[in-house]
């Protein structure tokens, strides 16, 4: 019932055309009903009688009401497609909007993949099982309610057929959808390594190609398509069983029914007073047909909502999953300065952690210095500079931007101050005017070409064609991982930050250009503060100060001379660096 009521609130706007297509349903299943009863009047009292006038007048009756049934059945159907259109595109904008909302540690709950699969199968089985709910779940009931209440006024003895059928019908639909319901939940997690498998295939095609690895690539789709395919034929062979079962229910009951029905008109001499006319054992087996009929569609639909079920629950996961970061009641929407604190600061990935990623991190910046951090790889780098844009919260202590911690401010306005360029540089499909424009939506020509500059990047946007209106490929493939880099850092340096943190965001530049662009920013931006970690200690030996980090733990903090002269760790790296450098050249 929660799974229900999250997914209702997607309905919104299209709560009418649910309403309107009940309305209709109703009025289709009681004309529906109607004409058979109309049926055996029409026999009895008009052919057996050779009533040519009511022959006339109940078949136009017959006709009217046909036309009139088929109306409210073209109109339930019409505003049933229109309200599950509608629900299936609220959901997905209610996930996507959602997903935007997300933080890192939301963001690490679900796999992309997954989150593919919600927005496009899950939702579309949700949509087929809505249309199905609101019409045939709808109309099936009715259908059997107005004819068993049809048929009991017609002959009430002929109807306990009826009443024995539906329990045995009703026990084997349950059944049924009962037993598969475990394995189309398992498939639907098959659906999410599927995707994962392509999009992994499909975003490292040029690895593949290049280590000739087409055929394992293959051979592994095949394998979790196989999985899938065994688990579904599975699945659909218990389901098999159901219409078989139902149309074997169905043929007894219409074998009674002919069998008994037609003794008792044989018996009271087709006189209505005395038993069963001709017209109402034809009408009895008309109301049989059509409640044995709906309960076979209902049961198409139950198997349907079924599959639905395991979908509708994944959705909601991405629906009811709430950011654990959140504004203060009264935040801060300034930020004096570029300064940083970090006050005895614990963090964890997760509640149940049994290691710390950062343990007891204390550490003071200046507004407008230069620092350097680096480390091994897994030294947690990544994760200190990430606490400072509030990408992640603390698990213990605070962390201090302009002298007031990170949670007292508007978590947007705190963001709009931090220009982070990640490890994974992204960009995106457009062209290059565009994707700068991401750092700043209102900027003018000659503000991007000035942030180009600094970043060293307009060096080679010049040579292209088109140049700024350069069109980028989905993920910037077409432009290297270099350039990729230094249009990531213009992006970020067009926000005019007070803090800019390069996380190892120049590690595809030559050093040559490296270097001119740690010039740009000491020469240009001296009152951002610049945050450079980097695994080439000639990226931050410059640096007001160096942070080495080991472990999750601050190692040493220093400048470069003291370090080398001082700390083991930085020297050794200074010299094997060194020594690379001399044997490169």
């Amino acid at each position: 019932m929660e799974v229900v009521k999250t997914l209702a609130k997607s309905i919104r706007q299209y709560k009418k055309a649910t309403v309107l297509t009940m309305v209709f349903v109703l009025l289709e299943a009681l004309f529906e009903v109607i004409i058979p009863t109309l049926m055996a009047y029409l026999v009895d009292y008009g052919i057996d009688l050779g009533d040519m006038d009511y022959i006339i007048k109940m078949g136009i009756v017959i006709l009217i009401s046909a036309m009139l049934g088929l109306l409210w059945g073209v109109l339930s159907g019409v505003n049933a497609s229109v309200a599950s259109c509608g629900l299936a595109a609220n959901l997905r904008h209610d996930m996507y909007e959602n997903i935007q909302r997300f933080s890192f540690k939301s963001i690490d709950k679900f796999s992309t993949a997954s989150i593919v699969t919600r927005l496009t199968t899950d939702t579309t089985n949700v949509q087929n099982a809505y249309i199905m709910i609101v019409r045939t779940a709808l109309r099936c009931p009715l259908v059997i309610l107005f004819s068993l209440i049809a048929a009991f006024n017609l002959h009430r003895e002929m109807s306990l057929i009826f009443l024995i059928s539906i329990p045995i019908l009703g026990f084997i639909l349950v059944y049924i959808a009962n037993k598969c319901h475990p394995v189309f939940e398992k498939v639907f997690r098959l659906y999410d390594k599927l995707n994962r498998v392509v999009q992994e295939n499909v975003r490292g095609m040029r690895v593949v190609k290049s280590f000739v690895r087409e055929d394992h690539e293959v051979e592994k789709f095949e394998g979790i398509s196989k999985v899938v395919y065994e688990d579904f034929s599975k699945a659909e062979k218990i389901v098999a069983y159901n219409v078989p079962a139902l149309q074997a229910v169905s043929y007894v009951c219409m074998l009674l029914i002919a069998w008994i029905g037609a003794n008792a008109v044989i018996a009271s001499g087709n006189n209505e007073k005395l038993g069963l006319t001709t017209g109402a054992l034809l009408s009895l087996v008309a109301y049989c047909t059509q409640i044995l009929m709906s309960l076979l569609r209902f049961s198409q639909v139950y198997v349907m909502i079924i599959i639905a079920r395991s979908s509708a629950g994944r959705i909601a996961e991405i629906l009811n999953e709430k950011s654990e970061l959140h504004n203060p009641e009264n935040p801060e929407y300034s930020v004096a300065d570029g300064s940083i604190e970090y006050k005895n600061v614990n963090f964890g990935y997760s509640e149940t952690a049994t290691k710390l990623v950062l343990d007891n991190i204390n550490l003071k910046i200046e507004s407008g210095s230069t620092v350097g951090i680096i480390g091994a790889t897994g030294s947690s780098k990544s994760s200190l500079v990430q606490l400072i844009p509030r990408l992640y919260d603390v698990s213990e202590g605070e962390v201090l931007v302009g002298g007031k911690n990170v949670k007292d401010y508007d978590i947007e306005s705190l963001r709009n101050q931090v220009a982070v360029v990640l490890q994974k540089n992204e960009l995106f499909s457009g062209s290059i005017k565009e994707n700068l424009r991401w750092g700043d939506e209102n900027a003018t020509d000659e503000e991007i070409k000035e942030a180009c500059k600094l970043a060293c990047a307009d060096e080679f946007i010049e040579t292209f064609p088109d140049k700024y209106d350069t069109y980028i490929e989905q993920g910037g493939t077409n432009v290297s991982g270099g350039q990729k880099q230094r249009l990531c850092i213009a992006r970020a340096l067009l926000k005019k930050p007070k803090i800019l943190i390069l996380d190892d965001s120049t590690s595809a530049v030559d050093t040559k250009t490296d270097a001119s662009i740690r010039r740009a920013f000491a020469e240009k931006i001296p009152d951002t503060t610049k945050i450079i970690i980097a695994q080439r200690i000639s990226s931050v030996q410059d640096a007001d100060m160096i942070v080495i980090m080991n472990e999750g733990k601050i190692a040493a903090v220093g400048k470069h001379e003291d370090l080398l002269a001082n700390n083991l760790i930085y020297k050794e790296v200074f010299e094997s660096q060194r020594k690379g450098g001399e044997d490169n050249e």
